[in-house]
């Protein structure tokens, strides 16, 4: 067969500055399909297109049709198998929205997968061989990574990328309400490949930058702490997420994370709220904290970009105010400020549905900077306002080139990633200073 995956674009056709700087320097987010890759028999051939940068060719003579949607991926993923479909073309959903949703994704496919793919793979194939396709293949419990082959680069997408995604954990026991990744099946359970696999699939990565997309490397410290050993005579530098409490505590950790060649640690912080952290049951989080964490990564040599959440029921109007007192008084490297959002299969969207505050289900809405349910202490538009806000006070040029002068008497690697940073924020602000959300355009 020839197999065809897609990674939809809802903003098909705009091939925006943004998305080209992102992909170039953040991250080639099709590792999905690379692991999808590296458990098919060799007789298929696989292509991918990356719908930000690359036209899909519904008329190209594909066999198979592999799309991956996140929540506001959805509409556009739908529109995109309904015309494979009406082509006669084998479609199959998968990904965070369809394994939160696989009734409505069914819609849309032949077959949905719900939770990891790699074990379910290799059995739709040969089904679709004999003819005996199933409408739902579920993934209920982790994988077996002991099972299923390394990730080689059998599956390439067009481009330059200096930055390349590695995994070597899933799943996150933390639980925290609002979130898709622990949330989804099979994914509260955490689960590591054996470093040496992790080694050898980082051995087959030309580039030196690295971007690491489990959900914390704090999980499972004495993991973590061998496979940084093992990483330090491949000379690779990376960026990786993990949880302030762990980062604070361990300083071991930090010394073989910067010899290892971490430039940057991610951090949730999620609320400068104590009332808002507990409420969303993240027990890694200490408000109280935060500053010394942050003054504890800088003094081992890396950088701390940081990501906040406002709109928790706890918060008032003054939560903008004080987050960005927080990340000025931080001196963090980079901040991201998303409203919270309510995904589909998380508890917090099951309370918000209960108490009739989701007010739409326009999933091309559910990307965390449109607000989609009733907010307790402000309107919605004064939420979206306080975001944009946050960006542009935050974002501002004197603060934009500090970071970037500070950033280059590191090294290349930790000037280069500021850089990319500032240029993907810029291109959300107008030059006459305010944020520019994107256009949620109608599937076409």
């Amino acid at each position: 067969m020839k197999i065809l995956f897609i990674y939809p674009d809802p903003h098909s056709g705009s091939h925006s500055p943004s998305n080209i700087i992102n992909k170039i320097f953040f991250n080639d987010p099709l590792s999905t399909f690379q692991a999808l890759g590296s458990v098919t028999p060799l007789e298929h051939s696989i292509e991918i297109t990356d719908e930000r940068r690359e036209t899909i060719h519904f008329d190209g003579e594909y066999d198979l049709i592999g799309i991956s949607a996140m929540t506001y991926q959805a509409p556009r993923a739908y529109a995109i198998a309904d015309e494979f479909m009406r082509r006669g073309k084998t479609v199959v959903l998968g990904g965070w929205h369809p394994s939160a949703m696989p009734e409505e994704a069914q819609q849309h496919a032949h077959a949905v997968v719900t939770g990891e793919g790699e074990e379910l793979w290799s059995q739709i194939l040969k089904d679709i061989a004999v003819g005996t396709l199933k409408q739902v293949y579920r993934q209920e419990k982790p994988i077996d990574f002991s099972a299923v082959p390394a990730i080689g680069h059998r599956t390439t997408t067009k481009g330059f990328f200096m930055a390349m995604p590695i995994e070597a954990t899933r799943g996150c026991p933390q639980g925290c309400n609002f979130c898709a990744i622990t949330n989804a099946p099979g994914y509260r359970i955490f689960h590591a490949k054996p470093v040496e696999r992790v080694i050898e699939e980082m051995q087959t990565i030309p580039q030196k930058y690295l971007l690491f997309n489990d959900a914390s490397l704090t999980i499972n410290v004495d993991y973590t702490k061998r496979l940084f050993k093992q990483m330090k005579p491949l000379h690779k530098k990376f960026y990786c997420y993990g949880n302030a409490n762990v980062l604070l505590k361990d300083e071991a950790l930090l010394r073989l994370a910067h010899e290892a060649g971490c430039i940057s640690w991610s951090i949730g912080f999620d609320s400068v709220s104590q009332e808002s952290i507990d409420s969303i049951g993240k027990r890694s989080n200490l408000v109280a904290d935060y500053i010394s964490v942050v003054k504890k990564i800088h003094d081992s040599g890396m950088n701390v970009d940081g990501s906040f959440m406002v709109g928790f029921d706890s918060d008032t109007k003054d939560i903008f105010d004080q987050t960005l007192d927080f990340v000025g008084s931080s001196d963090i490297d980079s901040a991201a400020f998303h409203i919270v959002t309510p995904f589909p299969g998380t508890p917090l969207f099951d309370t918000l549905e209960a108490q009739k505050r989701i007010v739409t289900k326009d999933w091309r809405k559910y990307d965390c900077q449109h607000v989609v349910f009733q907010p307790k202490h402000m309107a919605a538009e004064e939420l979206e306002e306080g975001v944009d806000t946050l960006y542009e006070r935050y974002y501002g040029s004197v603060n934009v080139v500090r970071t970037i002068r500070r950033n280059f008497i590191k090294g290349f690697y930790p000037f280069y990633v500021s850089v990319a940073h500032a240029l993907q924020v810029l291109q959300k602000v107008k030059f006459d200073g305010s944020y520019q959300k994107k256009k949620v355009d109608q599937p076409k």
